[in-house]
């Protein structure tokens, strides 16, 4: 992509140096990239190549002519995307949990990624095709991605400086009375280096949840992070004895409910991925500074999940274990007489 820009170094800039000068002039770039085009020649000052430590005196006319290279160079591909959200700066929009965000060893192309170039080709000068967060291979729900170098800088600083909030719905294993935080490090795995763990020489990481419903042994939670390390929640999950529902990594042992029923064993058993969604997002816009609040209504699979735990809870609350899901052929295995 070919860039021209050009301005006129102000007078409050006097005496600094060129890169520092320039870095203010031009907060959609780095510095590090402003001193590469002023080494490459790219950079004119008053029609001449200069130094990045030269001093401005203030006044000067700047000329910058460069092609920016890809940054991306994943193939466009065209796969739906379910988008909330669309402006000029961002696209806010729904991550289905059978799409990988990023392109891999294992999934070169039918990414994210892959999607989002073929919907706006321009994403490839920014990094990372614009994605500011990642969220785990089957883990779906709501996600912002950057159009510029300018909200991807500003996104990233302000995920970076804690002004970006995400809150997640899961279903973990066990009967968690309240809520609570989970401050702990996370690390690699000092014997598997596929998985994360909570280590003592780990980045900080904080995780915030509270109980939405109780079902007995399994209950539905919103999950705050602070931070985001990667498999973030379901490590800090597991660790406290709650792992998430259908977690392939970090899952552990199956507990079934008591007399369940056999839609809800059946579901419980094969859930084809970790039960753990991303519903809301709240920001900043990084050109109009307004906050902005997205959700992402949560999918079939966890609605349906859901919808079983509640039949089985008022049925036991209620004093009945039908267990049969058709009600002409229902077996009633017993009937609570609370006289």
């Amino acid at each position: 992509m070919h860039l021209e820009e050009s301005l006129i170094i102000p007078d409050h800039c006097a005496g600094q140096r060129l890169d520092q000068a320039l870095a203010q002039c031009w907060p959609d770039f780095s510095r590090s990239r402003i001193q590469d085009w002023i080494k490459s020649g790219d950079i004119l000052v008053d029609g001449e190549a200069a130094r990045s430590r030269a001093q401005v005196l203030g006044g000067e006319t700047v000329v910058l002519q460069t092609e920016i290279e890809d940054e991306v160079s994943a193939v466009p591909q065209d796969i739906p995307l379910d988008i909330l959200y669309e402006d000029d700066a961002i696209i806010v929009l729904n991550k289905s949990p059978d799409i990988v965000v990023h392109p891999a060893a294992g999934n070169p192309d039918g990414t994210l990624v892959n999607a989002l170039l073929f919907h706006d080709p321009a994403l490839a000068a920014v990094p990372r095709a614009g994605i500011v967060h990642r969220l785990d291979k089957q883990t779906s729900g709501v996600m912002v991605v950057a159009k510029t170098l300018a909200a991807h800088k500003t996104l990233v600083a302000n995920l970076a400086a804690r002004k970006i909030r995400r809150e997640y719905d899961t279903v973990v294993m066990g009967h968690v009375v309240a809520g609570g935080t989970v401050d702990k490090p996370i690390g690699r795995h000092p014997r598997d280096r596929q998985r994360q763990a909570v280590v003592t020489m780990g980045k900080p990481a904080v995780t915030h949840y509270r109980v939405l419903q109780q079902y007995g042994e399994q209950t539905w939670l919103r999950v705050q992070l602070e931070t985001g390390r990667t498999h973030q929640i379901r490590v800090h999950m597991a660790h406290i004895r709650y792992p998430v529902i259908g977690d392939p990594v970090y899952g552990g042992r199956l507990r079934l409910p008591h007399r369940a029923s056999t839609a809800l064993v059946d579901i419980l058993r094969n859930f084809e991925r970790q039960a753990l969604h991303a519903r809301f997002l709240t920001l900043e816009h990084p050109v109009s500074g307004e906050v902005m609040r997205f959700e992402a209504p949560l999918p079939d699979d966890m609605l349906e999940l859901l919808e079983l735990l509640t039949e089985h809870r008022d049925r036991m609350q209620h004093g009945s274990t039908q267990v049969d899901d058709d009600p002409d052929e229902a077996e009633v295995i017993y009937v609570r007489d609370d006289d």
